[in-house]
């Protein structure tokens, strides 16, 4: 059988590059999941994931996962985790508990300690310097103070037909204390089942959570439309209905690879994702919201990619975020 990655932003392509290779070497879809989002989690210049995630209002820093196994459906997931280095690798263990496999809070966090998983402060000093910023930016123009909300993402399809899905995220920028977007919520931020495809979604959770996109878009590809007519169906057909509905719509994006390992994208801003199959070499490639109801889909140019580098690892004395 065939293999496939499919991720949100740029920051998985590394991950899903390495992990494709094991995939063509018949790895296991699970393990693909959590090592490539462990090293998503664990580079600090990715300031919406892991070491170096955004804070909360309180300069803390509290991270929501999951895992799911489309094979068995079974699901793990965190919300407000704090000061541990992994939550992808918590999720996934709480994947296989029978009771108790969403933990949110302490709780979460005095779990992940007992089991004997990786315990670190996780702010850095390059995000209490964003965090210092934006303070200054809300009190001198009188801003909103939220801002920023990535979600790493990532689908997998392995040679034995098994699917999983996973996410990580630090949430939004200047969240409140305790506040939980849609990245660890099953049929909202993600879905899968092995004998269709799976999907994973990105954005502002506030509004991402008041639909079940990521399992519409696996019911769809369930119903016979490919990937990439089922995203776009299920992501603008609920644009266009949050904009009749309440006067706007937050910027979302959601990825999917059915079991084929064919892909789809579709998104209401510009935004860049990563897939990797067994045709395709490992990818970044920038999407955004086309005619008709349709994406446009490009692969990132070398300027891009430049300068997204120059960005996320511009020097501390020189943070302007």
């Amino acid at each position: 059988m065939t293999y496939g990655m499919i991720a949100t932003w740029r920051m998985a392509y590394e991950g899903v590059a390495k992990m494709a290779r094991e995939l063509a070497k018949g790895g296991d879809a699970g393990q693909s999941i959590v090592e490539a989002i462990k090293m998503v989690e664990d580079y600090p210049y990715y300031k919406s994931v892991g070491f170096g995630g955004l804070p909360n209002e309180d300069c803390q820093l509290e991270l929501d996962a999951a895992y799911m196994d489309g094979d068995n459906f079974d699901v793990g997931a965190v919300a407000g985790i704090q000061q541990t280095k992994n939550p992808i690798a918590v999720a996934e263990r709480l994947s296989h508990e029978r009771f108790n496999s969403f933990l949110v809070g302490s709780g979460a966090t005095k779990y992940a300690r007992e089991q004997g998983f990786e315990q670190q402060e996780m702010i850095t000093d390059r995000a209490k310097r964003m965090w210092e910023l934006r303070l200054e930016e809300i009190q001198k123009n009188n801003l909103s103070p939220y801002d920023g909300h990535d979600t790493v993402g990532m689908v997998s399809l392995d040679r034995r037909g098994k699917m999983v899905v996973g996410t990580s995220s630090s949430g939004l920028f200047m969240k409140k204390s305790g506040r939980v977007g849609d990245s660890p919520l099953s049929g909202s931020g993600f879905y899968v089942d092995s004998e269709i495809g799976g999907a994973t979604a990105t954005g502002l959770g506030e509004d991402l959570m008041k639909g079940c996109l990521s399992y519409e878009t696996v019911a769809l590809m369930g119903q016979g439309l490919s990937p990439q007519k089922a995203v776009d169906q299920v992501v603008y057909r609920f644009n266009d209905k949050l904009i009749k509905r309440k006067g706007k719509a937050g910027a979302f994006s959601l990825v999917c690879l059915n079991n084929r390992g064919q892909w789809g994208i579709a998104t209401n801003v510009e935004f860049s994702f990563v897939a990797a199959t067994e045709t395709e070499k490992a990818e970044i490639y920038l999407a955004r919201p086309g005619k008709n109801q349709t994406t446009e889909i490009e692969v990132a140019t070398a300027e891009w990619l430049k300068a997204y580098d120059l960005r996320i690892k511009q020097p501390l004395e020189k943070l302007t975020r």
